[in-house]
């Protein structure tokens, strides 16, 4: 930006001009729904941790996706990032130049909410991030304090008990879907923060199940949509 090019001057464009990305590797299966030289798309299964902490430094996604694309200079880049319990489709891309080109990023989720909702609904609540000594504290509430967030609720089927729901969020912001949920009574089936565990399943009952993006390189809009995993399919024969 600062350095006017005069002749005879080489220009290297840079794809990963970070920091390489220092995460654990581990091997760990991928279950791989895309894959070109700009973006990789993972189905990532439910109870596995996105990113590395303390209980899970040595066994968790992302550094499952550093091992496979093993490149000393690669830096990670989740698009959208999914909770630990959140099953579904999860999109890495490549490098910056990947990641900002990228247009037109939708996200659909499928959920099994307890109680029954027989209307689509609109839920726009302001979310706040607790923080304790300047480290943000995993339960979110809703405040007037928060930052905006917009939850559509589609509700597919119910048995009156549970409720299999279409959800489209705009704004996006951690725990979205479960706060939420939960602040109009219909928690997540199995989500032990905002709402109470379930012997039906042993983690929250949230799919990331369609994405679309325009991707820039190819000139095309790209959809991918994926089944329900099998301990999401076995709870829907109940409703």
């Amino acid at each position: 930006m600062n350095h006017p090019l005069k002749k005879d001057d080489v220009l290297s464009i840079v794809g990963n001009p970070n920091t390489s990305t220092s995460i654990m590797h581990c091997i760990l299966p991928l279950d791989i729904v895309y894959e070109d030289d700009y973006y990789l798309l993972i189905n990532k299964p439910g109870g596995l941790s996105s990113m590395p902490n303390k209980s899970h430094y040595t066994h968790n996604l992302a550094g499952a996706i550093c091992h496979y694309l093993h490149d000393d200079e690669f830096t990670l880049r989740i698009v959208n990032r999914l909770d630990k319990d959140t099953a579904g489709l999860l999109l890495v891309a490549k490098d910056s130049i990947a990641l900002n080109a990228l247009k037109d990023f939708k996200k659909i989720y499928h959920a099994i909410c307890c109680g029954e909702i027989n209307k689509d609904l609109v839920v726009d609540k302001p979310i706040l991030t607790i923080t304790e000594n300047g480290v943000n504290q995993n339960k979110r509430v809703l405040s007037h304090l928060g930052k905006r967030a917009t939850t559509f609720v589609h509700p597919i089927k119910t048995n009156g008990k549970y409720t299999l729901t279409e959800l489209k969020l705009i704004n996006g912001r951690t725990h979205q879907i479960r706060v939420h949920l939960s602040s109009i009574d219909h928690p997540l089936l199995g989500d032990c923060l905002y709402g109470s565990p379930s012997n039906l399943i042993d983690h929250t009952a949230l799919l990331c199940k369609k994405i679309s993006f325009y991707h820039p390189f190819l000139n095309q809009t790209m959809t991918f949509e994926i089944d329900y995993p099998d301990d999401f399919r076995a709870l829907l024969k109940e409703l």
